[in-house]
Order: structure tokens, then sequence, then C-alpha cells
């Protein structure tokens, strides 16, 4: 038989959100009629805005007509969709040119991988979403689980915690070819200040590491003060790739659409060019987003999609609230949910999972231990927003009562 590739032997062996499935299923199999409510992983609940819909609907009819059928489409995507997403999302500060269509952020994360090479060191902020550790270590890039840290040895891992406000110092942490910046961040929803940007352009720029900036979550920025990208930043075309997605903004995780921005001034240390290599790659492992996707992310883009879509996102952001003030009654402290999706309550001093547990049990919640993030997220849980009104209701209700007693 086949050999198993080593490098997926190097993951731990329970994700986080498997994990968490097989304990609602042990729940489940001993109390088949508990009202479980999810405030856990991180799906979107509600209806596709009406105009993405027709938009959507629209481009399937087509591609039932002869004379409207289209097949392949190009690899870096429909160019109106990428110029709509310079213009709207950008301000035209980034050129259509630089903006590649993709089928959402988290395959974009993975396909990044294979830019730039097994060797390539990396550094991830600490806590962070899963993925970007799991595909560095599918990919060879890094070795050696430590049971004892819960770590990779050669993976730097960025404490971002309340009292540095949730940004990494790079200037006290060894130096690494590639960093990973989610802002707003999954799963403590802080945001960074174009300050705390700036410094981390200024040190990817000193120490020449390249930035790989997640901002799925723009789409809940509130804060006009704050920054929805990091090009906002000068000089950030020169050490950043930016990903993106419609999944939180449109709701379209089931649908699966979004782009990566591959600055042409990017170049590796031979002076070769990053987005030639991009475009290789992607042209090799895509065929291009469905065209039926990319009809509806056109009309996302438009002036009356984004208007219904910021009504989506408010929708969250006004149940993230409702959350926050029951946890904050019950005399937790709870950071993020103003200007993302994710709540990240300080649970005194309990372990992550133990918590989760008596949630689980007790409260019929299913919530996200902080201990999955890495392990700065261990005296922590991460609470989704994403969930039908009558739910969050019921369910702040149950957490005031489960952490209050």
């Amino acid at each position: 038989m086949v050999s198993r590739n080593p490098e997926i032997a190097h993951l731990q062996a329970n994700y986080l959100f498997v994990e968490i499935g097989a304990r609602k299923k042990g729940l489940l199999a001993k109390n088949p009629k508990a009202d479980l409510i999810n405030l856990g992983i991180g799906d979107t609940t509600e209806p596709i805005p009406a105009v993405i819909v027709e938009a959507l609907t629209k481009k399937t009819k087509q591609l039932g007509s002869s004379t409207e059928y289209t097949g392949y489409g190009k690899a870096i995507g429909i160019q109106k969709l990428r110029e709509g997403i310079a213009q709207k999302m950008y301000k035209n500060s980034i050129s259509a040119d630089d903006i590649f269509i993709s089928d959402g952020a988290k395959p974009d994360l993975g396909r990044l991988q294979i830019l730039f090479g097994r060797h390539s060191t990396l550094a991830v902020q600490d806590p962070s979403y899963p993925v970007y550790i799991a595909t560095s270590v599918m990919t060879g890039k890094t070795k050696g689980y430590n049971s004892d840290s819960g770590q990779y040895d050669a993976i730097v891992y960025m404490p971002c915690k309340p009292e540095n406000s949730f940004c990494p110092n790079l200037e006290q942490l060894p130096r690494t070819d590639l960093i990973y910046i989610c802002s707003p961040n999954n799963p403590t929803g802080a945001v960074l200040t174009h300050q705390q940007l700036k410094k981390l352009v200024h040190i990817a720029h000193k120490n020449r590491s390249l930035i790989i900036f997640d901002a799925a979550y723009a789409g809940f920025i509130r804060d006009p003060s704050l920054p929805r990208s990091i090009y906002e930043v000068e000089g950030a075309e020169e050490v950043a790739i930016e990903v993106s997605s419609f999944s939180k903004l449109a709701g379209f995780t089931g649908v699966r659409l979004g782009w990566s921005v591959v600055p042409r001034q990017l170049h590796f240390d031979d002076g070769s060019s990053v987005q030639q290599d991009w475009i290789q790659i992607v042209s090799t492992f895509f065929n291009s987003a469905s065209n039926i996707a990319q009809a509806g992310g056109l009309a996302a883009i438009s002036d009356e999609g984004l208007q219904q879509s910021q009504i989506l996102c408010d929708y969250y952001l006004d149940n993230a609230n409702i959350l926050r003030d029951a946890i904050e009654s019950a005399g937790y402290t709870c950071f993020g949910g103003d200007n993302a999706p994710y709540l990240w309550t300080d649970i005194k001093g309990e372990k992550s999972w133990e918590l989760f547990d008596r949630l689980l049990h007790k409260a019929h919640l299913v919530t996200t231990p902080g201990a999955g993030f890495g392990p700065t997220g261990e005296g922590f849980l991460r609470l989704s927003a994403f969930g039908k009104r009558d739910q969050i209701v019921e369910a702040a209700q149950r957490l005031k009562n489960a952490l209050s007693s």
C-alpha cells in the first residue's frame, strides 16, 4: 500500500472543529433531545441579500441557454469583477491587475503555501486561525509538534494578549520569511490600528519579510478610524499579500468566492516576480471561480449589494451586542464583537475545554475553546455571533445563567 504523506502526520491528532463535533456528538448520543445552540463555528445563517440571489439565479439560467452558455473563464477571474473590487473595496488604490479571484480566502491560504516553498519560515499570531499552521505543516514547512508546549518548534508564535492590545511586537521576536496577520482577528475580534499596521509594515521592510494579511472580516468594521486593508499603510504593497472573501460579507460561505491581492511590486530575493509565480500557481491548480459565483460577486459589490450586505453584517454585530451584555452581566470581561463577529471572553483562569464541556452539558451551548487557537488562547472562550436572533437571545440567557452560577 502507498505510504502516508509524512507531513500530514505532523498535524495534531484532533483538529479543533473535529474535536468540537465529536464532543457534540457524544452529548447527543446521551441526550438526543438536547436543544443545542451553536455559538461555535463561524458559519453564516441569514439568507444571501435579494439583489445577489437575483444575479446568481440569472447566471444559472444563462448556463442552460445554448446562446448564453459559458465554460471555463480566466483562472485569474472575470476582469469586470477584478475592476469592481479595485474600485469598491480599495478605492482604486490597488490595480485590478493585482487582484486575483478565487473560491475563497481559505483555499488561497493553502495555495500560498506552494508559492513560498517548504523551507520558508513563518510567524503566526497566537491565538490564530488554525488553518495558517495546518496548511504550513501539510506542505512541509515545519516539523516537530511539541506536546508539552502545544506548539510546533519551527514556528514563531506571536503572543497577542489584552496586555499588548492583541498586536504582536515583532522587534522582540526572531525574524521569519512570512508573517501571518488577521485583522479583524479570528478569534479575538481585535482590529489593528493604522499605527499598529504601520509598525508591522516597517518591520517587514527592515527584515525583508512578507506579510500575509487576512482581511476576510473587513466588512464588519464600523469604526471609520480603523483600516480595512493593509494597503492603507504606505509601502505595504512592497511587503504584503492580502486575502479576502465574500463569505462573511455577503453570506457566501456555501457559494465560495474570494480574492487575493498580490502586488506587482513584490519580488523574491533573486529579483523575480512574486506575482508571476502566483499566476503560474493559480493557472495550474485552479480553473477559475464558478461563473455563477462571480456573477453573484458582481452583484455583491454593486451599490445596492453593498448596502444589503452591510445590513447583513449589522445583524450579526447586533447579535454580538446581545451576547456581550449577557457575558458582562455575569461578571466576565469580553473583547471584540464591535468591529468583528467574534467575542473573546476571559474565563477567569478556568481551562477553556472545561468551560466548553460545562456549557455544552449544562446549558446545551456549543462554543469554541480558546486553547484550540494556540497556547495563548488558553483561559479564553470564543463565541460566534452568527445565528438566528431568537436563538441568540435564548443563548444569551443560558450564558448568563450558566456563568453566574
